[in-house]
């Protein structure tokens, strides 16, 4: 009886605990911990004010792909959210993220790409609104004090105090084209926060946040929105080879200077292998045959090595290691084959584009900057 119950109402179900969970994250973010003795339920609501437009995006997102299915009549599930909490002991956004399950067999690239593209493009209007309505309606500088009071000490200087002459790690919210059009073009100047406080505005977190989901959603691989969107633009051969190339250079990148030829220990060599076999495992759906997999990832470390050896201030970003892992080793890099293999409308090819240069403007190399 009850597994029929969720199984009937797992979709509501999800959303109200991914509600609660971004909520008490949001809360957290502006400075409201459970844990504190004075927490009330209008600190609760604090939170609010991020899961509210971050949940409104990303639905946004999940809905355009549901209802863009079922206008090509392609059988699709509601979105399955996924709540993530840490119960207040470590940095949470409450959720990771949401996805639909496709139910009935894809015929042709046109209704690949039309479902790829819907959700990211939708999601990506909202989160410019979001990110408009935030940069517009900037609160005093002061209010930082209600996120932080002890820097009402040190007045708007409290930068110098609080990260120039502070050890320890600081968290900034990676640049993207964007974001920084936001900064620049669209705020008042006078009221901009610290980069080191960006995470405590709750409209900009949900606009970022959802920036960069944007973005991993459109990375053209696999089966994520950009690799329908590939998939449906050049068919199955050329995809094939742009997202393998694709695959490989990202995982390049992300790993530059992981293998530090300047800092040889007595471990340097078991480290060395450990990483190999990273690689490897990582490379699992590039080709079948293990020599060929040995040798990309070989070939990757290799490449690695010697540009963190000729440039040595070079650095990727490691945090995108598990992710390119994911991709490699269970989402897969190649996209699966359809019958009907005819090529896109202008109009489509146009939008294509457009997806292109979204996913340009909303990526960042390094989202998050830990100083």
């Amino acid at each position: 009886m009850l597994r029929r119950y969720l199984k009937k109402y797992i979709h509501p179900i999800l959303f109200l605990v991914t509600l609660i969970t971004t909520t008490m994250a949001g809360a957290e973010w502006m400075g409201k911990s459970m844990w504190m003795e004075s927490f009330t339920f209008s600190d609760f609501a604090v939170g609010f004010s991020f899961s509210f437009p971050f949940l409104l995006i990303l639905s946004v997102h999940e809905f355009g792909h549901y209802f863009t299915a079922q206008y090509h009549k392609v059988k699709v599930t509601l979105p399955y959210y996924i709540p993530l909490w840490f119960f207040g002991l470590g940095p949470s956004i409450g959720t990771m993220g949401a996805f639909i399950k496709i139910q009935d067999p894809i015929y042709t690239r046109k209704h690949y790409f039309d479902i790829g593209i819907a959700g990211p493009l939708a999601g990506f209007v909202v989160a410019v609104i979001v990110l408009f309505i935030g940069f517009t309606n900037l609160p005093p500088k002061e209010y930082i004090y209600e996120i932080h009071p002890e820097y009402k000490e040190w007045g708007m200087d409290y930068p110098k105090y609080a990260y120039e002459d502070k050890e320890g790690l600081s968290l900034q919210l990676g640049p993207n084209l964007l974001f920084s059009f936001f900064e620049h073009y669209v705020a008042d100047p006078t009221l901009l926060p610290h980069p080191n406080e960006v995470i405590h505005y709750p409209l900009l977190l949900a606009g970022y946040l959802a920036l960069f989901f944007t973005a991993l959603n459109l990375l053209p691989i696999g089966q994520l929105d950009g690799g329908h969107i590939l998939y449906g633009f050049v068919g199955a051969r050329w995809h094939r080879r742009i997202a393998s190339i694709l695959f490989i250079a990202f995982l390049t990148y992300a790993g530059v200077g992981v293998i530090n030829p300047h800092k040889i220990d007595n471990y340097f060599g078991l480290y060395l292998a450990g990483y190999v076999f990273f690689l490897y495992y990582a490379c699992t759906s590039l080709t079948r045959k293990k020599q060929d997999r040995l040798v990309i990832a070989v070939s990757i470390m290799a490449v690695q090595f010697f540009i963190t050896y000729f440039f040595p201030m070079a650095e990727g970003y490691s945090g995108w290691l598990l992710f390119a892992f994911l991709i490699g080793r269970v989402l897969g890099v190649q996209h699966p084959p359809v019958p009907i293999d005819q090529p896109l409308s202008q109009g489509r090819k146009i939008l294509g584009w457009i997806a292109f240069v979204v996913f340009i403007l909303c990526f960042s190399p390094e989202p998050l900057i830990l100083e």
